[in-house]
């Protein structure tokens, strides 16, 4: 068993399909080859964009061709979305302007962000985050124009770019739809793309991404950039076991705790 390429890598594929995660010390013994074998196994396969590189192994690729709904999203993994808010808040420092995208997981990160009481700048177009800064606040809240889109609670477009193109911000942080270490950031919805892709080009420090593990190994429709744009990845417990670190290159994976 395992001796003809091709034939292993059907097989390997049937077994993520079955199991959804694979391992190369186990897939080294079930097929009798070597670990090195195996890894080359699926970096072939990553590379053809069959299969998510994990830590250790594989996982199958997941698609998201439609934009889910805001608040089906807002109602999961709220815990590892306030943990990761808290700690991307971190990482921002007195006088800074941050640039922050659309989602829930970016809203948990202004929610700590205005909680932490820091003179900072926040360029958004997250709109439900104009409820969360009150006026006697240090935070100071820039809201990019642009049309509303009520299913993921934000604005985006043209008219964003108009307010984007003033504002040079030394930190963004960056939620996403889909984070794939071959296919980088994706989302659904082009505009969406667009509007964040500004966001990070505008950035002249430090780029930084939040997401819970069920975005890991997720691509969409519209590509916003890649991981050489990407400085630091914050993520739960479960999406710090999924990413491969011999192959995360030059970005910072920091897994979110709850302190």
């Amino acid at each position: 068993m395992g001796n003809i390429p091709a034939d292993r890598h059907k097989h390997i594929l049937d077994l993520i399909r079955k199991g959804n995660v694979v391992q190369v010390t186990e897939l080294a013994a079930y097929f009798q080859v070597s670990e090195l074998t195996i890894r080359r196994d699926l970096d072939q396969l990553a590379a053809k964009g069959l299969v998510e590189r994990t830590h250790g192994g594989a996982t199958s690729r997941r698609n998201l061709p439609v934009e889910p709904d805001y608040m089906q999203k807002s109602s999961e993994y709220q815990f590892e979305k306030q943990m990761i808010g808290r700690t991307a808040a971190r990482l921002v420092e007195e006088g800074d302007t941050v640039y922050i995208n659309s989602g829930s997981t970016t809203l948990e990160v202004i929610r700590s962000l205005v909680a932490s009481n820091k003179k900072i700048s926040i360029v958004t177009n997250n709109i439900d985050a104009v409820w969360l800064v009150k006026e006697d606040s240090p935070c100071k809240l820039i809201l990019a124009g642009g049309v509303v889109r009520p299913r993921s609670h934000s604005v985006s477009g043209s008219l964003s770019q108009l307010v984007l193109d003033q504002v040079f911000a030394n930190k963004a942080i960056i939620g996403v739809d889909g984070f794939s270490l071959a296919a980088g950031l994706t989302t659904p919805v082009l505009e969406e793309a667009e509007t964040t892709r500004a966001m990070i080009e505008k950035t002249v420090g430090t780029v930084i991404v939040v997401a819970a593990g069920n975005k890991i190994g997720v691509v969409s429709n519209f590509k916003t950039v890649g991981l050489d744009h990407i400085d630091v990845l914050i993520t739960d417990e479960s999406g710090g076991k999924l990413l491969a670190e011999d192959a995360t290159g030059n970005l910072e994976v920091i897994v979110a705790t709850d302190e």
